[in-house]
C-alpha cells in the first residue's frame, strides 16, 4: 500500500511538471499582463512607444502595462493579486529585479518573489513568461557588457517557464537605444519587442 502510494503521488508530481510545461497558443484578442517596473511602464519613450504598447500591434493580444516606476520584485508581488483579478489575463510576462539589484536587496528574496509572481499567476490559470534582467557588474555602471543575471536561467528551468534572455542586456549595452543609463528609448523598446516576439513565437505561444 505505501509503495503504491508513492508511486502515485510520483505519477501526479509527473503530470504536474508536464502541465507546467505545457504551453498554448493565444489568439488574437488574448489579454496579457506585463508586470514590470520603469522598462515596462516605457520610461524614456512616449506611451505609445513602452513594450506593452509595442507587443499589442504586433502580436493583436490587449497587453495591460502593469509597469511602475520604481517597483521592486517584492512590490510589484503585491499588486499581483488584484491585476490578476481585475484583467484575468491568459498570459502573464514577468520582468522584475532591476531595482532590487540596484538597490543591493538579497537575491534569494528577488527570487523567492518571481518563484511566487509565477505560482499566483499559474493559479489564476494565465502562462507566464519570464524576462531575464542584467546582473548589476562596474561595466553595467557604465552601461556596456551588460549580461543576464544568472537567477532567471535558474527560476525558468526549475519552473519550465519560457525564458527571454538577453533583451534588456542588448538594449541597455547600446547607447543608441538608450535614453539613460537604465532605460530604453523608443528604438530600444522596440529593438526588445522583436526579440521578445521571437520567444514567444519559439515558445508557441504566438503565432
Amino acid at each position: 500500500m505505501k509503495r503504491r502510494a508513492l508511486l502515485l503521488t510520483a505519477l501526479l508530481t509527473a503530470c504536474g511538471r508536464r502541465k507546467a510545461a505545457m504551453t498554448l497558443v493565444l489568439p488574437a484578442g488574448s489579454v496579457a499582463l506585463a508586470l514590470g517596473d520603469s522598462i515596462t511602464h516605457g520610461t524614456g519613450a512616449a506611451p505609445e512607444a513602452a513594450y506593452p504598447a509595442q507587443l499589442a500591434q504586433l502580436s493583436g493580444w490587449n497587453v495591460i502595462n502593469g509597469g511602475v516606476p520604481g517597483d521592486t520584485s517584492a512590490q510589484a508581488l503585491a499588486r499581483l493579486p488584484a491585476l490578476l483579478s481585475e484583467y484575468k489575463p491568459a498570459l502573464v510576462i514577468v520582468s522584475l529585479g532591476g531595482n532590487d539589484f540596484l538597490r543591493r536587496l538579497p537575491e534569494a528574496d528577488t527570487e523567492a518573489n518571481l518563484r511566487r509572481c509565477v505560482a499566483l499567476s499559474r493559479d489564476a490559470d494565465a502562462q507566464v513568461v519570464l524576462v531575464a534582467v542584467p546582473r548589476p557588474t562596474l561595466a553595467a555602471a557604465i552601461g556596456v557588457g551588460l549580461s543576464d543575471h544568472p537567477l532567471y536561467e535558474k527560476v525558468a528551468a526549475s519552473l519550465a517557464l519560457p525564458l527571454h534572455a538577453g533583451g534588456w542586456a542588448r538594449v541597455l549595452s547600446d547607447e543608441k537605444l538608450r535614453s539613460d543609463q537604465i532605460h530604453a528609448n523608443a528604438e530600444g523598446y522596440r529593438v526588445f519587442v522583436e526579440g521578445l516576439v521571437t520567444t514567444l513565437h519559439t515558445s508557441g505561444l504566438l503565432r
